[in-house]
Formats: C-alpha cells, sequence, structure tokens
C-alpha cells in the first residue's frame, strides 16, 4: 500500500531537561522530538547489539515473572484475531523475563521467527532502577499531581494494530526503529472498530490491516489514510500524542524496546469515559431515536457544554453533583451509581 505522505511534526535541539511538555499538551498534536535520548545507557547498549542491550536490562530484573505474548510465524507479527473472530492469534503467558529475552536473541536471524512481545510492563515493578538510568527527566508541575505510568514494550518484528488509549503518552524509542501511524479520534467510523469485548490488548482495535488494506470490504478507510500521519523513528527519539488518537505501531527490527509515559490531567477521582461509553451502550442506544435525540441534548446541557452552565442560576448550597467535582462528591455520585446498576 502507499503510505500516507503526511509526516508528524518534528523538533530538533531539544535538551533532555528541557522538553515543552505544556506546549506540546497546548497544540494537542503529535510531535517527535529528534534524538532527545540518544546518549541514554540503553539506547546506547542497543545500538552496540540486541545481545548487549538484552544484557543491560537483564541486569536491572528481580525475577518476577511477566506476561509474553507469543504468536506464530505466519501472522507476520501482527497481534489480531484468529480468521472467524472467536480467539485471538497468539498466546499469552507467564513467563520469566530473561529466558523469554534469550528466546528472541536465539531467532533473530529466523527469515520467519515466532513473534514474541512483552507489552506494557511496569518499569519499576519489573525492572527496577531501570527508570532512573534511561527515564526521561519529569519537571513539569502536572507531573506532580499527575504521575504516569511507565511501560517497557519489547520483542521482535510486532505490529499492535490501530487503536486509542484514554491517556496521553510520550513514547520513547530505546532500540529498534518504530514507525507510528497516526489518526485525529474523528475517524473513527473510517477505522471499522472491532469487538469491544474481546480485544488483543484491551482496547478496541481497527479491523483494517494497515499492511494491506481490504478497500473493497472497508472502503472508508481512505477517508482514514487522507487524515492520518505517520511518525518514523529512530532509537533515541521520543513521540508525544494526546489521548485518543489512534495509533498503529510497526516495530521494523529485529529487536526492539520502547519505553512509554501514559497520564491524564484530570483528578484521579474521575472515573474513567469507557465506563460511560459501555453504560450507554446499555442504557441509551437501542432507545427511540426521539428519545435519543433528547438525550442528545441533555448531554449536551450537562456534560459537553461549560461546566458552569447547568448551575449557574441555583444558588451554592442546592448545586449538588452539578458543582465541581471534588473526592467527596464523586465516592457519594459512584455509590449511588452502583446502587442503581444493582437493581
Amino acid at each position: 500500500m502507499s503510505r500516507p505522505e503526511r509526516r508528524t511534526q518534528v523538533i530538533t535541539g531539544i535538551a533532555p531537561d528541557a522538553i515543552p511538555y505544556a506546549e506540546l499538551m497546548a497544540e494537542q498534536k503529535p510531535a517527535i522530538l529528534k534524538g532527545v535520548l540518544r546518549d541514554l545507557p540503553l539506547v546506547r547498549a542497543g545500538q552496540r547489539s540486541p545481545a548487549d542491550a538484552v544484557e543491560y536490562l537483564k541486569s536491572f530484573y528481580g525475577g518476577r515473572p511477566v506476561v509474553g505474548s507469543t504468536g506464530a510465524p505466519e501472522s507476520g507479527g501482527r497481534y489480531f484475531y484468529n480468521a472467524d473472530l472467536t480467539a485471538l492469534n497468539f498466546d499469552a503467558s507467564r513467563v520469566a523475563l530473561d529466558e523469554y529475552l534469550d528466546r528472541m536473541l536465539a531467532h533473530l536471524g529466523d527469515a520467519a521467527p515466532p513473534s514474541f512481545y512483552v507489552g506494557s510492563t511496569d518499569v519499576e515493578h519489573y525492572l527496577p532502577g531501570l527508570r532512573e538510568k534511561d527515564g526521561l527527566v519529569l519537571n513539569d508541575p502536572m507531573f506532580e499531581a499527575n504521575p504516569p505510568m511507565v511501560g517497557i514494550w519489547i520483542g521482535n518484528r510486532t505490529t499492535a494494530p490501530t487503536h486509542y488509549d484514554m491517556s496521553n503518552n510520550i513514547a520513547c524509542v530505546m532500540v529498534g526503529r518504530r514507525r507510528f501511524t497516526l489518526f485525529p479520534p474523528g475517524q473513527v467510523e473510517n477505522l471499522y472498530p472491532g469487538p469491544l469485548e474481546l480485544t488483543p490488548g484491551g482496547q478496541v482495535v481497527s479491523m483494517v490491516d494497515l499492511r494491506d488494506p481490504d478497500f473493497g470490504r472497508f472502503p472508508h478507510f481512505r477517508e482514514a489514510l487522507a487524515a492520518s500521519e505517520v511518525a518514523e523513528m529512530e532509537p533515541g527519539d521520543v513521540l508525544f500524542y494526546p489521548a485518543l488518537w489512534w495509533h498503529n505501531v510497526e516495530a521494523l527490527d529485529a529487536f526492539n524496546v520502547m519505553i512509554n509515559y501514559w497520564w491524564n490531567t484530570s483528578p484521579a477521582f474521575i472515573d474513567t469515559p469507557q465506563n460511560t461509553l459501555l453504560h450507554a451502550l446499555l442504557s441509551l442506544r437501542d432507545r427511540p431515536e426521539p428519545e435519543k435525540r433528547a438525550w442528545r441534548e441533555l448531554f449536551d446541557y450537562y456534560v459537553f457544554g461549560p461546566p458552569e452552565r447547568a448551575a449557574a442560576h441555583l444558588p451554592e448550597h442546592a448545586r449538588g453533583i452539578l458543582a465541581p467535582m471534588d473526592e467527596t462528591k464523586a465516592r457519594r455520585l459512584r455509590a449511588q451509581l452502583l446502587n442503581r446498576l444493582n437493581r
């Protein structure tokens, strides 16, 4: 297929302790920070050889089993479904990370190796000390109130199909090259999302194979491609993209490592909108169209409009949950919802 022509903006000359986090968040667009982490020990080890990178990672491993996902060679490294969508096309099991890394090294020269993938594994829990040596400098105040989840992703030539995450993301390419294909949130219909219950990695994925899209089955995917952009990344590069941007992630070399940072700026007591979406399927989707239109007006008034509008005409003591949310109100509201759901 022809790749999208639009390239993600590239910012050069940024020092590791001068990443403009606030500016990136204000822009709300993907951006590559070129070479920011090129001098970190893991990046240097990977540039010497995959074996050196593996030995470096092993030096931090404390022995706790991780989840290793292994696919047959015929999958081509794409972590997806079987032909009839009744199961996934890979096996996930608890493995010793050091042994799993050795399995990856043993197949480096294979023309069609099995797929090996360790995804979203908590760095501080499984590789204590690595973040101190190879982490980002998080010197923006927003991270004090919103500490990120820091995960490591390790594998050979694998593909994570197009999906979205509910958090802002900074992806740090440490070993091997990666290609991100990014789609703005408004392209959801043109991406043909798959099942919500069974997913390869916890999030709904596009049914379109970016490597060879079936435009007969998915004709509007052409529109998604026209709106997309591509981030080609080398070791030491950092990619920022906002929450809810769809992204297809291809690891391009025989051994690859990425460390990522997920965070939101909403208070921790605010519930995930994914739960709201699931409950809306239960409570709204199959109602008569006139009711759905009326509920859309109510949601616009109470939820998607200015947060102060719905309570502005009420005295402060009567605003209740219409007033700004805090931890106490959130706890009460959650209990009320649980009581209603358990009817």
